[in-house]
């Protein structure tokens, strides 16, 4: 609800999240040194995340090393708690790298993950280019939140 209820985007967001200190104003799950954990605030699909270096750019090439290994392993990170809290079963990773390839803030690189199940596909997508969010956003980061927090909880032990 929040997507359709919010009808002005902000194309700055992801420069926002990397600068706050407001992790939940932010839907910002995890913070590494060079990169973080956040949810989609405009999703594809539910559970939607992405991997966000701080350093705004839109070239991949002129990542360092460090930015890379940061993206790849919160990508997987991501994937861990989206099968932990979601039960996701498939995800698809990747970048939008410039407009003409979808992106849809193409000055500030994101890698997405994005959850799939067996048989997530439905009509509307078909007929009228709708696609269906069955959970609200802050619902859900609440849930990977705690998720996170178990899953800490666990690695100590």
């Amino acid at each position: 609800m929040e997507y359709f209820e919010n009808e002005e985007r902000n194309p700055d967001f992801l420069t926002d999240a990397a600068q706050a200190s407001d992790d939940g104003a932010h839907l910002v799950l995890t913070r590494r040194k060079t990169a973080f954990l956040m949810m989609n605030r405009y999703p594809y699909a539910v559970g939607h995340l992405m991997a966000v270096p701080y350093r705004k750019t839109g070239d991949a090439a002129s990542l360092g090393e460090n930015e890379v290994a940061e993206l790849w392993q919160l990508a997987m990170h991501g994937q861990t708690l989206l099968r932990e809290a979601m039960k996701a079963q498939g995800f698809n990773i990747g970048l939008n790298l410039g407009e003409c390839a979808g992106a849809g803030v193409p000055d500030h690189l994101h890698l997405h993950i994005v959850p799939r199940w067996n048989g997530d596909t439905n009509f509307m997508p078909v007929l009228s280019g709708t696609r269906m969010l069955s959970e609200g956003l802050q619902s859900l980061f609440d849930k990977l939140l705690q998720t996170q927090e178990r899953l800490a909880t666990r690695a100590i032990k």
